[in-house]
């Protein structure tokens, strides 16, 4: 890697790790030139220009014109250059990868609540294998909060209303601080848990011993039949709605003629804000959810739609 060749580039924690670090080096190198520049040319026109100092200030304008668009271009094709490598440390770190894991993260006051897909439940840690990506797919219960990870170079806010995706992956087994990143209220500073990353063979373990008695989608379905959804949505009902067997993943026509995919966000919404994007060739009879489940449930329902990708309609 080329990156080997630069003297204090280390690889971080995280496949980017040591990317963002050389990046952050190189703002700063960049940003001390401008202003050591700014400085110099501050001192030296303060000690030429001084009052009673018999040198011509006469034409200024054709005699410093090419200086300015000299070291302006200069600056401009150095930060220009900085936010493409910026552009491009970014979309890696938000890259989705294949055979990736799939955690759901609840932020609420003042807490991190980590749902795993086989019903593995914690707070305030988040347990990972190493050398194996994990899809974080976040909600926030209240206020906005933010997914800090130092150890890891990652952040990223929690807004209430809406999900957030984050790919996150470590490559050296330990203990990480996790912090919320923004205010959200008296014990902010309280709001702390650490990722832990562990080998893959102890990771295996870790789940079995915390393995539960159902998943987090078989909560799900007992939820879908609880709150009433199989009797629209199942096979056998007389209502006309949206089957949900084999959605998951696939582009869904809907009234206004636009095409979007069905995802986590379009199920979260489908189930909350019903009516802002009805499938074509239905009614909008959908009664709202929001306020009637909790995010907890929400994320439970979620799973149990997506464990239904794989049956046919």
């Amino acid at each position: 890697m080329w990156r080997e060749w630069i003297p204090f580039w280390k690889p971080g924690l995280s496949p980017y790790g040591g990317d963002v670090d050389l990046l952050f080096a190189g703002l700063l190198l960049a940003s001390s030139l401008v202003l050591g520049l700014l400085i110099f040319l501050l001192l030296l026109f303060c000690v030429r220009y001084r009052a009673g100092n018999p040198v011509d200030r006469g034409n200024h304008d054709s005699k410093s014109w090419h200086w300015e668009v000299g070291w302006t271009s200069a600056s401009l094709v150095i930060f220009l250059l900085l936010f493409v490598w910026g552009a491009s440390v970014f979309l890696e770190i938000y890259r989705t990868p294949q055979g990736e894991l799939s955690v759901f993260v609840v932020a609420k006051q003042w807490m991190w609540k980590v749902q795993h897909t086989g019903g593995q439940a914690e707070i305030n840690s988040l347990h990972m294998p190493v050398h194996r990506p994990m899809r974080l797919v976040m909600a926030s219960q209240d206020v906005i909060h933010s997914f800090f990870v130092p150890a890891l170079r990652l952040k990223h806010d929690v807004v209430p209303g809406r999900y957030q995706s984050l790919e996150i992956e470590a490559v050296t087994a330990g203990h990480y601080h996790l912090f919320c990143a923004e205010y959200c209220g008296t014990d902010h500073s309280g709001m702390i848990g650490e990722i832990v990353a562990m080998e893959p063979a102890d990771y295996a373990k870790w789940l079995n011993d915390q393995a539960p008695a159902n998943s987090l989608a078989r909560e799900g379905g007992a939820l879908f039949r609880e709150f009433g959804c199989s009797g629209c949505h199942g096979a056998n009902s007389s209502v006309h709605a949206p089957p949900l067997e084999g959605l998951y993943g696939k582009p869904v026509p809907l009234a206004d003629g636009s095409i979007v995919t069905a995802d986590d966000k379009y199920i979260r919404d489908s189930i909350l804000l019903p009516r802002s994007q009805v499938a074509a060739g239905y009614q909008p009879l959908m009664p709202s959810f929001e306020g009637k489940v909790s995010e907890d449930q929400l994320l439970r329902l979620v799973v149990y739609i997506k464990s239904l990708a794989d049956h046919a309609p």
